[in-house]
């Protein structure tokens, strides 16, 4: 019982810091290279409405992965096993939750800069990433990293294809993504040299036929 009074206790109050509290960075905000920076070029309103749009789409990609891994977190600590081995896998979740919050900040903080709103849909979109990481993390350790490394797999193609369809001249969200993208890598590695396996093809396209519709609706409300 104290188990699941602590995991409902730590999700909760995640939950409401991801949804409603200022997010501030461990980190610095990434910097495009000095020479870039040093000439700024304008966004015409097409490019500011385009940036704007996908940035929001990767803040939202933030609040599901605080959602992921709070839920996956919380499943950690309530499965069956040795305390210590429990901990530590919630433990490694939470440090990649760490990065992912430096990757809310940043987005939240160009999005401000952008004029660009946050999704409508947030608290939704937390939700629905919290259950499928509870279910993720209820299946086992090797399952529940192996969704990391999934995730995070897919979310640097996702990157890719965002820095593809950046205004090129968007220097200040271009270093950011980039740097979402090494982040997401290295979770990817970690996830998997901790134990993740690979996941079944049909779990795999689930999890991109869910992506897709999060980002496209996303992209607009």
């Amino acid at each position: 019982m104290n188990r699941l009074v602590d995991a409902t206790l730590i999700a909760a109050d995640n939950a409401l810091r991801t949804l409603l509290a200022p997010h501030r960075a461990a980190r610095p905000t990434p910097q495009p290279p000095a020479e870039l920076a040093a000439q700024p070029a304008a966004l015409s309103d097409d490019e500011r409405h385009l940036s704007g749009a996908l940035m929001r789409v990767n803040h939202v990609g933030e609040i599901c992965a605080q959602a992921l891994y709070t839920g996956q977190a919380c499943a950690a600590r309530l499965a069956r096993g040795e305390p210590a081995e429990r901990e530590r896998t919630a433990r490694h979740l939470e440090a990649a939750a760490q990065d992912e919050t430096d990757h809310l900040a940043w987005c939240q903080q160009r999005l401000d800069e952008l004029g660009a709103r946050r999704s409508l849909l947030c608290p939704l979109w937390y939700a629905g990433a919290f259950a499928i990481g509870l279910a993720a993390g209820l299946a086992g350790r090797g399952v529940s990293l192996g969704f990391v490394v999934e995730t995070e797999r897919q979310v640097e193609a996702h990157l890719d294809g965002h820095l593809d369809r950046l205004p090129p001249q968007d220097h200040a969200s271009r270093a950011i993504v980039q740097q979402m993208k090494e982040d997401e890598i290295r979770h990817a590695r970690d996830a998997l040299h901790a134990g993740g396996v690979e996941l079944p093809a049909p779990v795999r396209w689930a999890m991109r036929a869910a992506a897709k519709v999060m980002t496209t609706v996303a992209h607009r409300i």
